[in-house]
Order: structure tokens, then C-alpha cells, then sequence
């Protein structure tokens, strides 16, 4: 009797909380497991990124070094957590972002395929307008956590000083402290504008990249035989190759934005060319006293980047979407756009 009366109440109990996951509506479910899947992605590949930034921003220390000697350069002076430097900042950007991303990329698609799918269709072309609009959405809602996340990666120890190993920036200001020391200083310098420095090569680059990895991504699973195309495997293999193919045609912008982001923790140095005021501005700028190899710095370093960083998000996302018991996405795109409105 007692052991009966366990079950029923085990039972019971599974079946509220059932009830009460199915209540959340799906938007909110794509915003969870779009931002853990961003949170375990970014962190993951977090040591290659710090060297993709300090290889972009031709950091004075590392500007000469290739990947492997800048792990090991940051590992004798800054020790395991210098691969980490940045990444709170990082983590707290990606996770709203990929979360936005996700998100508003379903809710997008959802309302091109209901209202004007006898104009565009339903192929990979409203994945091309959902992604460019969900990538732009994505960008201005967390863009200034990008730029923290820049301003702490860039900065770096100086070996020399004394064997204190005390963090240096190339300017004069003090370093910067923490994540809030950040938005504290840079609104200082130039009020709320200053937040979005950057922000126009960004939304060149993202509008594009968004767009066009998931326009690849669908078209190659389209073109997967039926009995294939619930393989994660498959569906990793089309994300990674969407992903480079979209890094390249659009890195030249990041590197623009990167060096924009960290100009003001510069002193002017003629060597580094003039100060960079716009997105065309500054790959000329670039290309013209840098070298044109400089508009693909750490490319390399983000291919070996892009393949882990795509598949840990991918799989992230999937397993979380099968947590929280999200729909396919067939039965979601008439019913979870009127939850979301």
C-alpha cells in the first residue's frame, strides 16, 4: 500500500512538472537553451579566442608571435587564468546573444514563412533574412559587452616590470579592473556613444555572416538524403563549413572593429597608421599601413576556433531544446509565433 502511494505520488509529481514546462512559452525556451549553448561554446574555445584578439590588435608583445608561441607566452606571464582573461565579459555577452540570436531567428523565420512566403518561399532564402535580422537584433541589444570584453582581453603583463608581473597597456590611463571599471571609464571618455564604438563595421560583417550561415547551413541539410538528416553528425558537418565559408568572406570587418574598439588604449604611433573614424575608412587604413595581411590576423587561429566552437553550440542547443521539450520547429511555426506576440 505504502509503496503503491509512493509511485502514484512520484507519478504525480512528474506530471506537474511536466505540465509546468509545457507551460513556459517557446520563445522563452529558445532564449534558455540558445544562451547556454552560446555560454558552453564561447568558453570552450575562450584561449584561442584571447589569442585571436591580441593577434588582431597587434599587441606589442605578441605582434611577432605566431598561435602556439602566444599560448605559451601567456601561459609563463599571466599563468593558466591569462587564457580566461575576458571571458566573464564574454560569457555575459554571448549568453544574451546567442540567446537574442536563436531566438529572434525562429521568431523571424516564423513571420517571413506566415506573411510573405508566397513572395519569398520557403526555401534557404528566408533563413538568409531571418539570420541577417536576428544577427543585426543580436548585435545592438549586446554590443557594448563585446567592447568589454575587447578593452580586457587586450590588455596584457609585462614580464619586465620588476617581476611583479603587473598588468600594462600601451597608453597612459590606469588598467582597467574589472568588467564594471570597463562601462565606468569608456562612458567617461565620450557618454553612451562611446558604448557602440566599433558598432558599424560590426553590423556590416554580422548582417552578412548571420545571414549567409544560415542560408549554407539550411541549403546543405537540404540537400541531405532523408534517412541522413537526423544525423548530429551531418548536421554539425553543415554548421562548421556554413560558419568558415561565412568568417571569411566578413573577417576583415572584425579586424577592423577590433582595432577600433582598442585605439583609444593606444598612444598614437605612425607605424600603426591614422586613427580609424569608419568601416571603409579603416580597411583602407589598414590594408595601406599594416599590410593587407593584417585584414585576416588570426583567420587561421579562428578556423581551428570556428569547427569546435559551432559543434559544442550546435549540440548545446539541441540537447537543451530536448530539455525543455521545445517542439520541432514544423509544429512551432504558426503556434509559437502567436506566443510570441
Amino acid at each position: 500500500m505504502d509503496s503503491s502511494q509512493g509511485s502514484t505520488l512520484t507519478s504525480a509529481a512528474a506530471n506537474v512538472d511536466v505540465c509546468a514546462l509545457d507551460l513556459v512559452p517557446v520563445y522563452v525556451k529558445e532564449l534558455i537553451a540558445g544562451g547556454a549553448a552560446g555560454a558552453f561554446s564561447k568558453t570552450a574555445v575562450a584561449p584561442l579566442e584571447r589569442v585571436k584578439i591580441l593577434l588582431q590588435t597587434r599587441t606589442q608583445e605578441y605582434k611577432s608571435l605566431g598561435v602556439l608561441q602566444t599560448l605559451r607566452r601567456l601561459k609563463q606571464t599571466e599563468g593558466f587564468l591569462g587564457f580566461y582573461k575576458g571571458n566573464g565579459a564574454s560569457v555575459l555577452r554571448i549568453a544574451p546573444y546567442a540567446a537574442l540570436h536563436y531566438m529572434t531567428y525562429e521568431r523571424y523565420r516564423c513571420y517571413l514563412l506566415n506573411n510573405y512566403s508566397s513572395y519569398l518561399g520557403t526555401g534557404p532564402f528566408v533563413d538568409l533574412l531571418a539570420g541577417s535580422a536576428s544577427g543585426g537584433t543580436a548585435v545592438l541589444c549586446t554590443y557594448p559587452l563585446d567592447l568589454v570584453r575587447t578593452k580586457l582581453a587586450y590588455q596584457v603583463r609585462d614580464p619586465d616590470q620588476g617581476g611583479k608581473n603587473i598588468i600594462r597597456r600601451v597608453s597612459a590611463p590606469p588598467a582597467y579592473s574589472g568588467i564594471r571599471d570597463v562601462f565606468k571609464q569608456v562612458y567617461q571618455e565620450g557618454g553612451f556613444r562611446s558604448l557602440y564604438r566599433g558598432v558599424c563595421p560590426t553590423l556590416i560583417g554580422i548582417l552578412p555572416y548571420a545571414g549567409l550561415k544560415f542560408y549554407i547551413y539550411e541549403d546543405l541539410k537540404a540537400q541531405v538524403p532523408d534517412e541522413y538528416k537526423n544525423s548530429v553528425t551531418l548536421r554539425l558537418s553543415c554548421g562548421a563549413l556554413a560558419g568558415l565559408f561565412g568568417q571569411t568572406l566578413t573577417y576583415p570587418l572584425d579586424v577592423v572593429r577590433r582595432q577600433m574598439q582598442v585605439q583609444s588604449q593606444r598612444l598614437t604611433d605612425p607605424v600603426e597608421g591614422p586613427r580609424i573614424t569608419g568601416t571603409f575608412q579603416g580597411l583602407a587604413a589598414i590594408a595601406r599601413s599594416q599590410g593587407w595581411r593584417q585584414l585576416f590576423a588570426g583567420l587561421s587561429l579562428n578556423y581551428i576556433k570556428v569547427v569546435p566552437s559551432v559543434a559544442i553550440g550546435f549540440t548545446s542547443y539541441d540537447m537543451m531544446k530536448n530539455v525543455l521539450r521545445v517542439p520541432p520547429r514544423e509544429k512551432t511555426n504558426s503556434s509559437s509565433a502567436s506566443s510570441a506576440s
